[in-house]
């Protein structure tokens, strides 16, 4: 079977030839002929199908998509070309329409490939175009500032390179704009909001030289101005917070990299140093910048189709999304286009692309925990705890319960305990509590007895303890309340209501006084028989008989049982004993081989002995395979965590032996699974310690067996017990408990960190030559390199996963980088006019538009870099030229010349994007929320299932933030602002559209969101004028006009809203200045 991948390998037949000693075969006068009618049809310079061209020697000779050489000179079965129009499966065979070559031409081919496949030099009829011979690939130059013949107007060499293309074509600028009209534009285009009334009196007071620098300065320094060009840059990176496509789910922690970006821009942080923290900002301490590296839509793996393949293109698909993303906002073309194939215009091969997408490939889209830059402060105060948390911990060590060889775990019932023993003769029984379970807010507190009942051995047994049979009761201390009185415990009825409380917490005892020495065999007692309560539960108790007080003897022990086993740490306490090695032995776990993190003995001191660094050996039963992460002598290192442990060779079972240098005295050990608590599985529920001595004896210290028995879910258990301690000490240990507790919450609140949607690093998986974009077809594996057309990078021989995108971020922000800045200053020249020296903003490669202006894009890009890549340095530069400066007055005869204004003879008036109409309204109307960072505001409310979000129509204070930190849902338009070709974050906006269309007017003018602003506007102004002008039409009409319009209204503005005002009152005023172009547009 002919491989699939060869079905577009055309051309040269193959037919076995029948004439041995054959005329040398001229590729001219016989190969070519062939070749041009059945093959260039698809593979000439028109077509390339599966990437195989046929007419030019060099292409002909590669081979096609996934596959090459297509032909081997001098090998007819090693040229996969000549395979195809041999083929018998018509699927298969070449050209695939009309008829196939004849016998003749096939053996023509078959003899030219046998002689070697000559194909002289200089006889193709094709020149292969060199794609990168393209203005954009060459080196940025360093152009001379043309002279001009008017030197009067040029403020700065923009306006000279501006005029000298307005020269040559004859035009003439138009004249300047008014103070007024400027100031309301640049506030617009640098903060996206109009100028107040005072800011504009003072402008138009301000008579000093440099007037218009000091506005520049004073918007470049406002908070507001990142806010405004933050939201250029997110559109480019298409910056949401949902997932998009049917699924759309939420991305609750995407705001941290919105707000990065806003921050950015008012740090002025240099250009080349955003492009280095958005790639790999997790080595800068900026983590919230490669927000960047997963800001677009995407289907993550299993979310669409849970099967292998559909994970592995989810996951493909992700990475295509990454590459694009970065290729389009810093570089300006269209890498994902050689996904499947090379691109069809630009220098990028197929090989390229998927050596791009190595620079990623440990990259996932995922949340992670923010590094903050300066956490200092937060690495103190956890410092400070734990040293807090140790003196606590080593306190309490003397209180840890006693393992007890040879006693079995018993948990007490709050229901019932029935405790039988031999019969005995006893006029006296002792209950004595030692230990209590602990209330889950309260802690230790006083154990209850809901009952107790003392079995006589008769012909019919009955409880003796009943003081209706003459029995007394006496106890240690009662606490007495209506529900709580020492003569319920022997009263004959159940329940919470009718028990005995000690007044002692923890502890207490009650003596039981029989009529008559009495034969017993059997005791029952409850907590709540009824079973509603199961708090002050004893745990841990002792019942003693006998005929008198002085005589009883123990006749039921149940020692405190033992925490169960816990992954993150266990504690085993014995009497001192000295030795020099122990054996920590295994013989169950909760699923595969035993693991230990870290085993500690402590001597009597509370040093740990156990420390390989100590001299102390360790050998073992038998260690699974070493791995970089579990080895035999990870077990006394000193280190915590699974990367550090030692895993046995034996399911469920295996031992660890340690030979201390001297013998030493120890009384604990200290183990876990794995200290930091990740992991759980691999855990010892069955074991035994053992100390060895000097003769090789051995002794059993402690074991699993007075444990509670392990609960899977329970995974972190509590350990602690005050039996056995006097009453003093219990409550030191109880204080000490209960602070450990408190400062291990305070260390977890001071190590928690907000979580940002900044992609998850991983170990870079191997990057595959897809075969037609194909996951499922994988070919030969590639490292990461940049587009070899653009130049090479070095990398090390085995780079990290953090290092790629490091050296990746390094050749992009390169000043030798022909694309990086041309790329940025367009964007900006874009963002103050409307459209880039370049229209395609995001596509600088062959099939992009050519720029307006080539030597000052050049200029601007080498004047960007030589400022250290300030963006706000470009700013002033552009804002504060006479090219920025002119009105938007149209002249017929520059018109005619030039009428999309591509030659910039007068400024290009556009209307405002629907963030900057939406701020102002509010702005206008006084009701403006400038709090800054943090989660953002919904627009929409939450769906349910895949329905629609309904839309948010009215909005308290936190909904009337600036429009950049509201959430941005994926295929979904804001109700009214939508309107305004508001992107919605699917894919890249290198430039809004500016489209007309009724429902703008409509939203804007009959809107809820309108009709609130208009009124809280009218309100404003009514504050503004006084009660004095209450009923001053003309004093409100021109408040309306200054705050909205930065002016007085003009008689005739003046006449025509007086009636509108009598009539409709203030607030629909305010809605047609909402509406009108002067409120709407950049004059």
């Amino acid at each position: 079977m002919i491989h699939p991948a060869k079905i577009a390998l055309i051309a040269f037949a193959v037919l076995t030839a029948t004439v041995a000693q054959a005329a040398e075969v001229d590729f001219v006068r016989d190969v070519r002929p062939i070749l041009q009618q059945h093959c260039y049809a698809c593979h000439g310079e028109e077509k390339q199908k599966n990437g195989l061209r046929l007419d030019i020697k060099s292409e002909a000779f590669k081979g096609g998509d996934g596959y090459g050489p297509s032909v081997v000179p001098g090998e007819v079965e090693e040229s996969p070309l000549l395979e195809m129009v041999q083929s018998e499966d018509e699927d298969l065979r070449m050209p695939p329409e009309g008829e196939g070559l004849s016998a003749t031409e096939i053996a023509t081919l078959t003899r030219w490939v046998k002689q070697g496949a000559r194909w002289p030099d200089g006889v193709d009829l094709a020149n292969l175009e060199n794609r990168t011979d393209h203005w954009s690939f060459k080196p940025v130059t360093h152009p001379v500032v043309p002279k001009t013949q008017n030197n009067t107007w040029p403020i700065n060499e923009i306006d000279r390179f501006i005029l000298a293309r307005l020269e040559q074509q004859d035009i003439s600028p138009a004249g300047e704009a008014n103070r007024l009209s400027w100031l309301r534009r640049v506030y617009f285009d640098l903060i996206g909001m109009p100028p107040s009334p005072v800011q504009v009196d003072l402008f138009l007071n301000d008579q000093r030289e440099d007037a218009y620098q000091q506005v520049v300065d004073e918007l470049l320094q406002s908070p507001r101005y990142g806010e405004r060009w933050a939201q250029h840059w997110l559109d480019v990176v298409r910056y949401a917070d949902t997932h998009g496509f049917e699924v759309n789910t939420p991305r609750p922690n995407a705001w941290p990299y919105r707000d990065y970006v806003i921050q950015a821009f008012n740090n002025d942080t240099p250009y080349n140093q955003f492009i280095h923290e958005q790639l790999a900002g997790d080595a800068m301490n900026q983590d919230a910048a490669t927000g960047f590296l997963v800001t677009a839509a995407v289907l993550l793996p299993g979310q669409i189709g849970k099967d292998e393949p559909s994970k592995r293109l989810a996951r493909q698909d992700s990475l295509d999304e990454l590459l694009i993303n970065t290729g389009e906002a810093f570089l300006g073309l269209s890498i994902g286009c050689a996904r499947c194939h090379d691109h069809k215009f630009d220098p990028i091969t197929q090989r390229d692309y998927y050596a791009m997408q190595a620079f990623f490939s440990g990259v996932r889209y995922g949340d992670r925990p923010i590094q903050f830059a300066d956490n200092t402060a937060q690495q103190k105060k956890v410092e400070t705890l734990a040293k807090r948390l140790d003196i606590f911990e080593r306190q309490l060590a003397r209180f840890e319960p006693l393992a007890h060889i040879g006693v079995k775990a018993k948990v007490t019932d709050a229901k019932l305990n029935e405790e039988k023993f031999a019969t005995l003769q006893a006029k006296y029984v002792r209950f004595t509590v030692h230990d209590a379970n602990l209330h889950p807010k309260l802690g230790l507190i006083e154990p209850c007895i809901d009952e107790f009942e003392i079995f006589t051995v008769e012909e019919s047994p009955r409880n003796g303890a009943l003081a209706e049979l003459g029995t007394l009761v006496t106890a240690s201390g009662s606490r007495t309340s209506s529900n709580h009185k020492l003569e319920h415990i022997n009263d004959g009825q159940y329940g919470n209501s009718r028990s005995w409380m000690s007044d002692e917490a923890g502890r207490g005892w009650v003596l039981f006084e029989l009529p008559k020495a009495t034969n017993i065999n059997k005791i029952v007692w409850s907590r709540d028989r009824k079973g509603d309560y199961n708090d002050r539960l004893a745990t841990a108790y002792s019942i003693e008989a006998g005929l008198t007080p002085d005589t009883m003897q123990r006749i039921v022990n149940v020692p405190p049982p033992r925490a169960m086993v816990s992954a993150k740490r266990n504690v085993d306490r014995f009497k001192p004993v000295t030795t020099r090695s122990l054996r920590f032995s295994v013989q169950q776990t909760n699923s595969l081989e035993p693991s230990i993190d870290e085993l500690e003995v402590l001597n009597v001191d509370g040093k740990n002995v156990a420390l390989a660094s100590l001299g102390t050996h360790v050998s073992s039963s038998g260690n699974k395979i070493p791995s970089d992460n579990h080895k035999l002598e990870y077990l006394n290192d000193g280190l915590y965590g699974n990367t550090h442990d030692w895993i046995s060779n034996k399911q469920g079972q295996g031992w660890v032996e340690l030979t201390f240098a001297q013998p030493q005295t120890i009384d604990r050990v200290i183990w876990s699974r794995d200290r930091e608590g990740k992991f759980t599985d691999r855990l010892s529920l069955e074991y035994t310690i053992e100390v060895i001595g000097e003769q090789g004896a051995s002794q059993i210290v402690a074991n699993s067996d007075d444990r509670i028995r392990w609960d899977k879910d329970k995974i972190h258990p509590v350990s602690f017990s005050t039996a056995g301690l006097s009453e003093a000490d219990a409550h030191v240990a109880q204080d000490l408990f209960d602070k450990i507790s408190i400062v291990k919450k305070q260390i977890t609140s001071a190590k928690r960190t907000p979580m940002v949607y900044a992609g998850i690093f991983t170990e870079p998986e191997p990057t595959h030559l897809l075969y037609r974009g194909d996951p499922e077809q994988p070919l030969e594996e590639l490292v990461p390199a940049v587009i070899q057309s653009l130049g090479k990078l070095q990398l090390p021989k085995k780079p990290t996963e953090q290092q790629r995108r490091l050296a990746l971020a390094s050749w992009i922000a390169s000043p030798q980088n022909p694309l990086t800045a041309r790329v940025m200053v367009n964007r900006i020249w874009q963002g103050h006019f409307g459209r880039g020296m370049v229209d395609t903003s995001s596509d600088f490669g062959r099939s992009g538009a050519k720029p307006s202006h080539p030597e000052l894009l050049d200029w601007l890009a080498t004047r960007f870099v030589d400022s250290g890549w300030s963006i706000k340095q470009m700013h002033r530069l552009i804002v504060l030229s006479a090219t920025y400066r002119q009105s938007s007055q149209i002249t017929p005869k520059a018109q005619e010349v030039d009428s999309d204004v591509r030659l910039l003879w007068r400024f290009p008036s556009r209307r405002l994007e629907a963030e900057a109409i939406r701020d102002s309204m509010i702005a206008v109307s006084g009701r403006l929320n400038l709090k800054t960072r943090g989660p953002g505001f919904d627009l929409f409310k939450s769906r349910g299932g895949l329905s629609g979000f309904p839309p948010v129509t009215s909005f308290d204070e936190k909904g009337l933030r600036r429009m950049i930190y509201a959430h941005k849902i994926r295929m979904e338009r804001e109700v009214v602002f939508g309107a305004f070709d508001c992107p919605d974050a699917g894919q890249s906006t290198a430039r809004r559209r500016q489209s007309t269309t009724p429902i703008q007017a409509l939203n804007l003018f009959n809107s809820r969101f309108t009709l609130d602003e208009a009124d809280a506007f009218a309100a404003k102004v009514l504050t503004d004028v006084g009660e004095e002008n209450r009923d001053n039409l003309s004093q409100q009409i021109r408040r309306v006009y200054r705050l909205a319009l930065g002016r007085e209204p003009n008689s005739i503005e003046l006449n025509d809203a007086l009636p509108v005002v009598q009539e409709h009152g203030l607030s629909t005023l305010c809605r047609v200045m909402f509406n009108s172009n002067e409120f709407l547009f950049l004059p």
